[in-house]
């Protein structure tokens, strides 16, 4: 079962603070309902009519037919509608699908949004769903800084093929304004037809994107799921026609409720008398719905199952929770007549329509007329109905009317399903859907692997100074209200250290004026309001007098405490739990040594400094190895930042 992505409230992506991250996904939400994904069609060159738009959209639909009439939807299929202008939002055309659990519904759509207007270049596309921006967040390690949620709406479009960013602003002469937050569709529009090579977004925020849509068409078949069901011949006969209507089903028992299941007590529509072995056509996430649902049906409506040890178990099985879905949705319709169709299988669309099929070799070479190619034909009229004809206006056809439609029209042959059962194809292994713990972990490394620069394992050496100026760039980095920014990219200049710099910053903080105390200061003063007068005149004749000294002779004062300091720690069990410096050896390739104990001439001779990034890998290496192998501090810290530490080998050994 594909898991949907992870909303806001994760852990945000290396790269982004966890406020800038989880308030990409704040955009859209009010718009659209849960799990649903946006897409509009505009075209580029102006506003397009509506004769244009109508003839783009039985285009698109005749284009790609071959893709989009064997596909399986969650929850509802992709479905391009004439919209008319409303305020600033130009004519399109466009439409919302809900994919339900199923977010490979939701990148498909991106995957066709991409090519439609590849074929069709004079339109450009907007997509989001109710996370809002979400192709943002999938290149959220990316983005550029200035993009943040206020001003992100109405950049991101596809265009000839391609993921194009409308900037912020422009250093040319522009006859629209892009100073506000966001810039209108029509201006965004505008820059597209003009200057869409120099909007095209960066190579890496492409890469992001087309990385998550790459394999289409070909996963199309890579997500079906093929096994063996023992349904009511009523059933096979409707999935013949419409191989969609399984999805309903799935949907109808996964969330029955115990009013739907009264209607599974006698079953009325498809009572368990005549049933056949079948193989039924699911989606690997409508399939893992199905089998992993735990239900003992109602002793009264006869679907009895065999023993377990039964060969056929799972077949009974996924056949009565089928049934029962299927029972579900008839229950909730009333009784309806057979007019479906309604001829709109004649006229020149569906000759365009159906010629298309044929040179892009839908039917696979099947002999006209034969029950392969009439299963396909059916599939296609089932797409051509739905998604093509429809019109803006009509009222949504419930699943339970189609089936109690096409039970009116549809000849129930059962001998002929018996002599289908007995030469019935292999069903697919579905050892997908266990996964052992090395299999997860195989899972975790791969996706950090890709998530990290390219290398060779094998030929990966992995540099001590590399992980302590790492740490150095992430303390030197400026966090705010949003998070702290990961120095994630691996040619980052070195973190240096600017002496003078420093100096004045100490200067300013040592020799600030007392109107200059923060709110701190000013909390500590007042609760010393009780000193009498004359401690007061002390205190600030005093602080006058210590304002008048020079900004050197405050640091030589802060060294000398340092230095004292320093003494007293040396003979002390802190200061021998350090690594000092060697001579000679620089801070990080220094080997470790013991610092300086407490012998006899331990006050007569110079302390000798502690090697500070020898304490920081040391230390991040215990801590690492501490973590077993689990996720920890350390690891979560380092790989954000683009460096992985080699697995703790020592750790490995012994446990095995």
């Amino acid at each position: 079962m594909t898991p949907p992505r992870p909303r806001a409230g994760g852990a945000s992506p290396p790269g982004l603070g966890p406020a800038r991250a989880g308030a990409m996904e704040g955009l859209g939400r009010a718009a659209l309902a849960e799990d649903a994904v946006r897409y509009r069609l505009f075209a580029a060159a102006g506003p397009g009519g509506e004769a244009e738009l109508r003839r783009c959209a039985e285009g698109v639909a005749v284009r790609f037919a071959p893709l989009l009439a064997n596909y399986i939807w969650q929850r509802q299929p992709f479905r391009l509608r004439y919209v008319p202008p409303r305020g600033e939002t130009p004519a399109h055309i466009g439409g919302t699908t809900l994919f339900g659990d199923n977010v490979e519904d939701e990148w498909f759509i991106v995957y066709l949004v991409r090519e439609i207007t590849r074929e069709f270049p004079g339109l450009a596309a907007r997509i989001d769903d109710n996370d809002g921006e979400f192709l943002l967040i999938e290149a959220a390690d990316f983005l550029p800084k200035w993009l943040n949620p206020e001003n992100s709406d109405n950049r991101v479009f596809f265009y000839k093929g391609e993921l194009h960013l409308i900037p912020l602003s422009e250093p040319h002469e522009q006859e629209c304004d892009l100073s506000a937050a966001t810039p209108t569709i029509s201006q965004a529009l505008a820059l597209l037809s003009t200057r869409s090579e120099e909007l095209l977004a960066a190579e890496p925020i492409r890469t992001a994107v087309y990385k998550r849509i790459s394999g289409y068409p070909e996963k199309i078949q890579a997500s079906f799921h093929r096994a063996h069901c023992y349904l009511p011949a009523g059933i096979v006969a409707v999935l013949r026609q419409r191989p969609s209507l399984v999805a309903a089903a799935v949907q109808a028992f996964y969330l029955r409720d115990p009013a739907d299941l009264r209607a599974c007590r006698s079953f009325q529509t498809f009572p368990p008398d005549k049933r056949v072995m079948t193989v039924v056509t699911f989606t690997k996430c409508l399939y893992a719905q199905l089998v992993q649902q735990k239900f003992v049906p109602d002793r009264r409506s006869g679907y009895m199952l065999p023993l377990p040890s039964h060969p056929q178990y799972k077949a009974y099985e996924l056949g009565m929770k089928l049934a029962h879905g299927f029972e579900i949705l008839c229950s909730k319709c009333s009784k309806v007549s057979p007019d479906s169709k309604r001829n709109v299988l004649r006229g020149p669309l569906w000759e365009r329509f159906l010629s298309s099929l044929k040179e892009k070799n839908y039917f696979k070479g099947q002999m006209e007329g034969s029950a392969k190619y009439m299963e396909l034909l059916h599939m296609a009229e089932d797409y051509f109905q739905r998604s093509v004809t429809k019109p803006e206006s009509s009222v949504e056809v419930s699943p339970g009317d189609e089936i109690l439609t096409l039970l009116q029209t549809t000849t129930i042959d059962l001998k002929e399903f018996e002599r289908e059962a007995a030469s019935l194809p292999p069903e697919d292994d579905d050892s997908w859907l266990e996964i052992t713990p090395d299999d997860l972990d195989q899972m975790l490394k791969e996706a950090r692997n890709e998530s990290l620069p390219s290398a060779n394992e094998e030929e990966q050496k992995y540099d001590l100074e590399a992980v302590a100026e790492s740490m150095k760039a992430f303390v030197s980095k400026v966090s705010t209200h949003e998070g702290a920014e990961m120095p994630w990219s691996s040619d980052e200049s070195h973190v240096t250290f600017d002496v003078d710099s420093f100096t004045k910053a100490l200067d300013r903080i040592l020799g600030a004026d007392s109107e200059e105390l923060d709110s701190d200061d000013l909390d500590e003063e007042e609760e010393f309001d009780f000193l009498d007068e004359d401690d007061e005149d002390l205190d600030a004749e005093n602080q006058r007098e210590d304002q008048k000294e020079s900004p050197n002779e405050l640091i030589g004062s802060l060294k000398s405490y340092m230095n004292e300091m320093d003494r007293e720690l040396a003979h002390t069990n802190v200061g021998k739990s350090f690594t000092a410096q060697k001579k000679g050896a620089s801070s990080v390739n220094a080997t470790t040594s013991q610092s300086a104990g407490p012998d006899s001439k331990a006050e007569d001779t110079e302390l000798t400094p502690v090697d500070v990034d020898m304490n920081l890998v040391a230390n991040l290496l215990e801590s690492y190895s501490a973590q077993s192998g689990l996720a920890g501090p350390t690891s979560n810290i380092l790989q954000s930042m683009g460096v992985r530490l080699p697995d703790n080998a020592d750790h490995i050994g012994s446990n095995n």
